[in-house]
């Protein structure tokens, strides 16, 4: 490492990845420089060779770091860990099962120095088995500066918070400065969520650029969207900390219909997806999802649901009971 601080930092969480660490590493390599620096947080797997992984292939990586846990704290902390011990002026995020195109930080470096805004979002390429697929950051002004509250709404159309993927973009350290950047600690799912939320509501200035260099590996045995126990129930904890941290918005009683439609569809998925679960995590989903949905009102339920199909309208409908009239 040089005298000079970097100028970005790269957080990379890896737990239970030494199938998958050789071609991450591999493409960090492929994207380094003398100003960039590469912080692996080895989050204490349990069922591999990770950080024994991480030790030898990280010494072809220059300026790069294996930090451990002393135990597992879950993906929210690891990245707090990657954020507390950077050094650069910009800070970006890669899991460790998921792997960039040569010469994609150069990229994410040149936008948000060329734009000068708080932060840049990315497409990506979401990989499943050897099929590969562009998904477009869902927001239409490109290369521009924006303010990030015009990419919440509308309520009822995808919108830049239902793309929360950290990994898809590249931070100003002046947001760590203001308070935002750092994730919930102890969140092991949907920890992007109130994240983003976050972003979007307090940042002053944002773009999106065109650029697919991450590739997102889907369909990973060990990653949490693919394990059906108690872990994929914290969306509960951090659904309700974007509810509370709205608010005190000024534009909470519009914004808040947008996350309430956020939360449902959250619920709807896990619901459908019910089967994959240890039958007692599937009984304390029905509870949770009934006493979430108990608590909206009438109104909140028919707005949030407008348009959302028939099958999760009426899986909905089920677990709270009483949802007469609401439009699929």
């Amino acid at each position: 490492m040089t005298n000079r601080s970097p100028r970005l930092s790269v957080i990379i969480p890896c737990f239970n990845v030494e199938g998958y660490i050789p071609e991450t590493v591999a493409s960090c390599v492929h994207n380094a420089r003398s100003d960039f620096e590469f912080l692996f947080v080895e989050d204490r797997s349990t069922k591999d060779h990770t950080y024994e992984a991480l030790l030898e292939l990280t010494k072809r990586l220059p300026n790069s770091r294996v930090i451990r846990h002393e135990r597992n704290g879950g993906l929210a902390t690891a990245r707090n860990t990657g954020i507390d011990a950077a050094e650069g002026r910009y800070l970006t995020f890669l899991d460790g099962d998921d792997w960039l195109a040569p010469g994609y930080l150069a990229d994410l470096v040149e936008w948000i120095e060329r734009l000068d805004v708080d932060f840049v979002r990315t497409d990506h390429v979401q990989v499943t088995g050897v099929n590969r697929m562009v998904h477009r950051a869902p927001e239409g002004r490109r290369h521009i500066p924006l303010d990030p509250r015009t990419s919440i709404l509308p309520v009822d159309d995808t919108t830049m918070v239902d793309y929360p993927y950290a990994w898809a973009g590249v931070y100003h350290r002046r947001l760590l400065d203001r308070g935002m950047l750092r994730f919930h600690d102890g969140l092991r799912t949907a920890e992007d969520r109130p994240w983003i939320w976050e972003l979007h509501r307090r940042a002053e200035s944002y773009a999106v650029a065109s650029l697919r260099g991450v590739f997102y590996r889907r369909g990973v045995a060990s990653s949490l969207t693919q394990i059906g126990d108690v872990r994929q129930l914290d969306f509960f904890r951090s659904f309700d900390l974007v509810l509370g941290e709205l608010a005190d918005d000024p534009e909470a009683h519009r914004l808040r219909k947008k996350a309430l439609r956020n939360y449902c569809v959250v619920i709807a998925h896990q619901l459908l997806q019910r089967d994959r679960f240890e039958r007692s995590v599937a009984a304390e989903l029905r509870r949770r999802a009934g006493e979430v949905l108990g608590r909206m009102t009438e109104e909140e339920l028919n707005e949030a649901l407008l348009g959302m199909g028939e099958e999760r309208v009426d899986v909905l409908r089920r677990i709270r009971g009483g949802m007469k009239g609401v439009a699929a």
